[in-house]
């Protein structure tokens, strides 16, 4: 094995054409899989892919930490350019792009070799390519306990920072007034939101209101703050994430829905249904909710059951909803329902319509229309993410005019499109909240272990929790530069793969750097009274909402990479 590499631009190097002997591999295995799968026509079978699931994860997964792996080398270089410092030594943004590459490829390595018959592959392909010298010596050269031990230290000077945030001047400026709300207006009240259940108070509600932020993805010319040349999906992000520094259920979800409805609404609706109801929602005037997951259904959006039934002058919902996160308080619900009596068509017998209704505090409520329909809604008990409340609703015979199917009569039947137009705003920007659970989670770690002593030494002292701590900060960094990275490609028009793949990501990770800081606390951590044992409960949705980790991973990144994969010829070694 040759020499360790010391220069950092010949380790980002050697990073790199790691990634690429990896990548080789990961394009193989999606080839195979896509021989694997299709039918007579070429297309790929889902029920196919389906009998594939555990190789369809895992090359989910591994593509997007690589996927991650190379926007954090590129920001590892912003970062050096930024700095105009000198090459001898590696910055920490450096740091911290190899460690995750390294362990990124560790990751792919593991996965492919274990089991190299499910994804197509060979001793002669795992020795080109995963196994090759170069991915082995680049991998056995960052990850020594000393390395690891020494970056460890090195975070613990920072205060909680992990490195530069790349910023412009406007959104740097965003970043420092939400920081400021998060800890004047937020974190007092967090604590009691949660131990107590209790609504949102209206001293966050009005604060959001004052900020804009119901209108950060809404266009200047609905209200909003956006602008009306482009979308501001970066703003958006960064908001959210110091909202959710202070806390995931009292604030950095409020702009969730608004976020979903808005882009389903900008995507689909008539002119006439923007100019009524984006002024509102930019407004705060107007709070609103999404109703699409099912009792029986979840994520199968294919095979909802919510009816809607044609009368006079509207429709009728008969059904019933779940998980309708602030369904109660809410006082418009965009509701995803069938439109189609016939199951067999599938999502292409859904539409979309906006229900309004009054707005409810507490845990439960009942609506009757004038014409006799009725809606219930009971909270669902939930061991955190509490302040929105998540309800199940109950249709009977609720009425919806014909003005509110969203696009109106060319809406019928289109609902699933407008759904995945607004979800693909709220992966990212659950990928945003999960960053902010992790950022602050992350600063409660790093001061316990300042300052608690344990035989003698601060606990930050032992090298296991330097290695703890410089693989938080790592994978925080990390998160944090993927996610503004996908939300810059979503500005140009582009990254929709991308956003669920960060959203896969970081919401993995946020599970696990909440519990390493919960396990740093020791025996404090499982206490209420320790802000930490929120950020850990907390942290354990956000790989549930806004699409499933397993629907994501398989029904949308698996999928796609799939469909788009080369055919085996075309890949080389």
């Amino acid at each position: 094995m040759s020499a360790p590499i010391q220069n950092p631009a010949e380790q980002l190097q050697q990073a790199v054409l790691a990634l690429n002997a990896v990548q080789k591999a990961l394009d193989f295995a999606l080839a195979d899989l896509k021989e694997r799968t299709q039918k007579a026509d070429g297309k790929v079978s889902a029920a196919l892919l389906d009998q594939h699931q555990l190789a369809s994860y895992d090359l989910a997964l591994s593509c997007a930490e690589v996927t991650g792996a190379r926007f954090m080398l590129d920001y590892a270089a912003r970062a050096r350019a930024a700095g105009g410092g000198s090459t001898s030594e590696a910055i920490l943004e450096e740091r911290f792009a190899l460690l995750f590459t390294a362990e990124a490829l560790q990751g792919v390595r593991n996965r492919l070799s274990a089991r190299p018959a499910d994804f197509g592959l060979n001793d002669n392909w795992l020795s080109a390519t995963v196994d090759h010298p170069a991915v082995r010596g680049f991998c056995v050269a960052q990850l020594p306990a000393a390395t690891l031990a020494d970056l460890g230290q090195r975070v613990r000077s920072q205060d909680g920072v992990t490195g530069a945030y790349l910023l412009d001047d406007h959104h740097e400026m965003m970043r420092d007034t939400f920081r400021r709300v998060a800890e004047e207006v937020v974190m007092p009240l967090a604590e009691e939101i949660h131990r107590h259940d209790l609504d949102i108070p209206d001293t966050i509600l009005d604060q959001v209101r004052e900020m804009g932020c119901f209108g950060i993805s809404i266009p200047e010319r609905f209200g909003g703050i956006q602008s009306d040349e482009h979308e501001d999906n970066l703003g958006m992000i960064v908001v959210t994430e110091e909202l959710t520094r202070g806390s995931l259920g009292a604030a950095g979800s409020l702009i969730t829905r608004p976020e979903i409805l808005s882009k389903a609404l900008l995507k689909g609706g008539t002119e006439e249904q923007k100019e009524k109801w984006l002024p509102q929602l930019a407004s705060g005037d107007l709070l609103c909710a999404v109703a699409v997951t099912e009792p029986n259904y979840g994520s199968d959006v294919a095979n909802m059951r919510l009816k809607a039934t044609k009368t006079e002058g509207g429709w009728l919902l008969n059904g019933a909803k779940t998980w309708c996160t602030f369904g109660g308080k809410a006082g418009v619900l965009l509701i995803l329902a069938r439109t189609n009596p016939d199951i067999s068509v599938g999502h292409r017998g859904l539409s979309m319509f906006l229900l309004e209704k009054p707005s409810y505090s507490g845990h439960a409520f009942e609506f009757t229309q004038e014409g006799g329909g009725k809606l219930g809604g009971k909270a669902i008990s939930t061991i955190g993410y509490r302040g929105m409340h998540s309800f199940d609703l109950f249709f009977d015979n609720v009425f919806v005019p014909d003005e509110n199917m969203l696009g109106g009569p060319k809406g019928e039947g289109k609902g699933f499109y407008f759904t995945m137009a607004g979800f693909s705003g709220g992966r990212i920007q659950t990928a945003a909240r999960a960053i902010g659970v992790m950022q602050a989670a992350y600063e409660r770690a790093l001061s316990y272990a300042q300052e608690r002593v344990v035989f003698g030494y601060p606990i930050g002292d032992y090298q296991l929790t330097q290695v703890k701590l410089a693989r938080m900060a790592t994978y925080l960094a990390v998160s944090r530069q993927f996610t503004y990275s996908v939300g810059r490609l979503m500005d140009q028009g582009k990254g929709d793969m991308e956003a669920s793949m960060v959203k896969f990501f970081t919401c993995k990770t946020a599970e696990w750097v909440t519990r390493e800081a919960l396990q740093i606390h020791g025996g404090m951590g499982y206490a209420e009274e320790m802000p930490v044992s929120r950020y850990f409960i907390d942290a354990r949705v956000l790989s549930i909402f806004e699409g499933a980790e397993e629907t994501l991973a398989l029904k949308v990144i698996a999928r796609s990479l799939v469909d788009n994969a080369k055919a085996k010829a075309e890949v080389e070694v």
